[in-house]
């Protein structure tokens, strides 16, 4: 079978492949190919303007040059990569001949020695890969989880007076309000956002155990560490100090796991939106033609919800190994982180589709203002609680005691009841006036 959408193996680069097509440039091989030559162009150029001796030769004029050769570059470029790597047999020196062979017959052609001079290939895939997932985050992903963020603070304030009866371990419990309980997601996705931008981006650039051995070997008297740090800073990013032949992963592991609770808070959201909608709390926009069942034509599944909630539980999977695994390399080099940096843009893709869900059930929602209510009306119990309080404040004996025999009996608790419990306290009428203004509807607190 040839590749499409329809053969494809994993659901990511199949069904769901509109969804993340954007996040293809960064995860891709061909995107992972397409930063190794930027990093290779921008190390070249970076040796030439510190300036190595043997390069003073090369004109800034030639720069524009060299770069065009990764701003221009092409899916044809990638594949002739790859057709130069089934002679090496290496990814990251097919790259830095394509890179020579591409600049014969130019002004840099004497220099051309100096493409990955000193490096080794982890140099290059580990600035290239932390470069292209911060791109990746900056602009693909990390907007989603804030479109998030603003859609949620919209619902709370749009529903920010409206009473909700609350449920702990599954019970009606003491009111709430519907905009506030929404405000719970919206403050614990801001503050992981916030942590977020704490983390920096780091970067592996030391020669091949970290030790620039073959560059101060060349060129003893040059300050290669001020070298490093100034390229890595020049991509943006900051270079790991102290490394074996690669980088040690620890603040990408932070990453991952700062994602990985992100979407433990949604996931936790989804479940509950889609609990409030098994309540009948919230009714969701029909689409004409959308089927709901196969067999049962009078139903509305919260689809977007569990779509949602089983992609981000893919991703935490894979986030989890990630960080688990990356930060462990024996001595100082196995070929491990390797292979699994490739599956790095997976769980990012699954949270992508899971975000884009979430947002669209967001906006399928409407709500069901009747069953709120009745469910409020229903469970006049729930204000118990604060009639107590008050008593307790007035010295009234035992009123907790006094609540606690009135509902757990069998009787169904109505406005009655509670106004009749009241009636007969041997209390003063102003108290008895305020107890009477405690209300399922009133009674949801600050």
């Amino acid at each position: 079978m040839d590749l499409s959408a329809l053969t494809a193996i994993s659901p990511v680069d199949g069904r769901y492949r509109r969804q993340v097509e954007g996040l293809a440039p960064y995860f891709s091989e061909y995107g992972l190919i397409h930063y190794r030559v930027r990093i290779e162009i921008e190390y070249f150029i970076a040796l030439c303007n510190w300036p190595v001796p043997q390069l003073s030769g090369v004109e800034p004029t030639q720069f524009p040059v060299l770069r065009a050769l990764y701003e221009n570059f092409t899916e044809a470029d990638a594949l002739r990569i790859k057709d130069i790597e089934k002679t090496t047999n290496h990814d990251v020196k097919a790259v830095e001949y394509f890179i020579k062979e591409r600049l014969k017959g130019s002004a840099v052609e004497p220099y051309l020695e100096f493409v990955h001079f000193g490096l080794t290939s982890q140099d290059i895939n580990n600035t290239a890969i932390p470069l292209s997932l911060s791109d990746a985050l900056n602009t693909e992903i990390t907007p989603l989880y804030r479109d998030v963020f603003v859609r949620l603070q919209q619902l709370a304030e749009q529903w920010k007076d409206i009473p909700m009866l609350a449920k702990t371990h599954g019970q009606p419990a003491s009111p709430t309000r519907l905009g506030k309980e929404l405000l719970v997601f919206v403050e614990r996705i801001e503050k992981q956002l916030q942590l977020l931008t704490a983390i920096p981006t780091a970067a592996k650039f030391g020669g091949a155990t970290g030790n620039f051995n073959a560059h101060a070997v060349a060129y003893p008297n040059e300050d290669w560490k001020k070298f490093g740090d100034q390229f890595v800073e020049s991509l943006g990013m900051v270079r790991s100090q102290f490394t074996t032949q690669i980088e040690h992963y620890d603040m990408l592991a932070a990453t991952l796991d700062a994602y990985k609770r992100l979407n433990t808070i949604l996931i936790d959201l989804d479940r509950d939106i889609w609990t409030y909608v098994s309540m009948n709390y919230f009714k969701q926009k029909l689409k004409e033609g959308e089927v709901g069942s196969s067999a049962m034509p009078h139903k509305v599944n919260p689809i977007d919800f569990e779509n949602s909630e089983g992609n981000l539980g893919i991703a935490n999977a894979l986030f989890e190994h990630l960080s688990g695994k990356l930060p462990i390399s024996r001595l100082q080099r196995d070929l491990t982180d390797s292979t699994v940096l490739r599956s790095l843009g997976v769980p990012f893709s699954h949270s992508v589709i899971a975000l884009k869900s979430l947002i669209k059930g967001l906006n399928k929602l409407e709500l069901n203002p009747a069953a709120i209510h009745a469910d409020l009306d229903d469970n006049w119990a729930v204000v118990a609680e604060g009639i107590q309080t008050i008593l307790r404040r007035e010295g009234y004996p035992k009123p907790y005691e006094a609540l606690k025999a009135l509902t757990r009996t069998n009787q169904k608790i109505t406005a009655d009841t509670i106004r009749e419990f009241i009636d007969e306290l041997t209390i003063s009428d102003a108290v008895k006036a305020e107890l009477r203004a405690i209300t399922p509807f009133s009674y949801t607190g600050l």
